[in-house]
């Protein structure tokens, strides 16, 4: 039934029913699928130079892919590599089948890769023998264009507007034979990874930020991964051991266990868990019943290696207290900066200046502050910074401060600037507002 409503003369009227409008939903994108089919996997020798011909007589750039299996092996090995190239189409090819993949490097010599997230797989490749002249890397494109979303089935939504399936991202690639539907899911990662490329190429220079792009897939091309300082100390709940002791019992633990897998080749949490590492740590037990009825104690990784965890315990309880491990760990470089305050009172202004402009120099170039400059690059500029703070010599000390660090040109460019400021601001000391009497106070609130 309508309302009535009157009109500017007064006059009634009929109007309809308002209804709310209904959103409809947009269709999902359609799914991805194969264009010309799942490859066999390459795994003989005349299977491999039959890859190497195809690849090395295609155009333009190769696409390339590798599978590992995180969370089930202790090594990054790849277990299955996927190229594609402009008329050689899609290859697998089965690495742990060959000694080393030469012929493949040959064939690929000049060739650029475009990888995404390079720096996940570039170790691995370079294992059998794989590394890259040059590289495009989509997810590193993604970044410097600001998406705010940069996997690889977002941006290919975004861009391609199709859908991928990502359900096998967290298989055992270890696994022989490889199931079907895992390597077409395998397959589909090389798929469109040179559309993307051009898509990203054009983007990248309307946005006049061809050249990062260039200085930073070519600063990729050398990537190693860091070595982390007492890897132990990453252990899941080490933090809530007090002694020292117990902490040179979860380190001792630690180094076990991770002999063990790199031994057998398993991931480490499947020996036996970080919770069982910390609470042994705490009790230390000195015989194996004691040592199994701890919490987390359980399974074929604590019953068969028990004389390895109990000549650890025994190891530790024996060591000089001089030997013990600090509470806290090592420090390479600045403190964090949530202690510079109590530290360095100019350096926490320095950093927090400097924290500030980073921020809104990324805002206004449109990418993650992080990939505007390392943030411990900004860390180490800021605790120890140059002595001049003559305006022109301290940005020029920057800069080589910056690039003895490791930060590219464009970055440099970009940031020394707003550095230089907030090293000058770091020196100068905040006005102290002056204290007012209380009946002062209350006689202006109370205006």
């Amino acid at each position: 039934m309508g309302t009535t409503t009157t009109d500017e003369t007064g006059a009634a009227s009929e109007s309809p029913d308002e209804t709310p409008e209904e959103t409809v939903e947009a269709p999902p994108a359609p799914l991805l699928i194969l264009r010309d089919g799942l490859p066999t996997i390459v795994d003989t020798e005349d299977g491999l130079a039959a890859a190497c011909a195809a690849l090395g007589a295609a155009s333009g750039p190769v696409a390339i892919d590798a599978e590992r299996a995180s969370g089930y092996r202790y090594s990054a090995r790849a277990y299955l590599i996927q190229l594609r190239r402009e008329g050689a189409g899609t290859w697998l090819i089965d690495p742990i089948a060959f000694d080393d993949l030469a012929p493949l490097q040959e064939a690929l010599a000049d060739t650029e890769w475009i990888l995404h997230a390079a720096s996940q797989d570039l170790v691995c490749l370079r294992e059998v023998g794989l590394k890259p002249a040059a590289l495009f890397d989509t997810e590193l494109a993604g970044r410097l264009l600001g998406y705010p979303r940069v996997g690889l089935a977002t941006l290919v939504e975004t861009l391609l507007g199709q859908r991928m399936r990502k359900e096998h991202s967290a298989a055992d690639w270890s696994t022989r034979p490889l199931p079907k539907a895992w390597l077409d899911y395998a397959a589909l990662d090389v798929e469109v990874l040179l559309e993307l490329r051009s898509l990203m190429i054009t983007e990248l220079a309307a946005a006049g930020k061809d050249e990062w792009a260039r200085q930073e897939f070519e600063h990729l091309l050398d990537f190693e991964p860091a070595v982390r300082q007492d890897a132990w100390r990453r252990t899941s709940g080490v933090h809530r051991l007090r002694s020292r002791r117990s902490l040179a019992a979860a380190k001792a633990l630690w180094e076990a266990r991770d002999e063990i897998a790199a031994r057998r080749d398993v991931t480490p949490g499947r020996v036996i868990p970080d919770a069982a590492i910390v609470a042994a740590a705490s009790a230390l037990p000195l015989d194996k019943a004691a040592l199994m009825s701890t919490p987390g104690f359980h399974g074929r990784g604590a019953d068969r290696y028990s004389r390895t965890w109990l000549s650890a315990l025994e190891a530790v309880l024996a060591m000089p207290e001089e030997d013990l491990p600090s509470r806290a760990p090592r420090q390479d470089g600045p403190p964090h900066p949530r202690m510079w305050a109590e530290r360095d009172v100019a350096a926490d202004r320095r950093f927090k200046a400097a924290r500030a402009s980073m921020l809104l120099l990324a805002q206004d170039h449109h990418l993650p502050v992080e990939n505007l400059l390392t943030p411990d690059y900004v860390r180490r500029a800021m605790w120890t910074p140059p002595e001049t703070r003559e305006p022109a010599e301290l940005a020029d000390e920057l800069r080589k401060q910056l690039q003895s660090y490791g930060a590219r040109p464009w970055q440099v460019a970009l940031v020394t600037g707003a550095l230089t400021g907030a090293v000058l601001a770091g020196d100068v000391e905040p006005e102290v507002e002056p204290e007012v009497e209380p009946e002062v106070e209350a006689a202006t609130e109370s205006d």
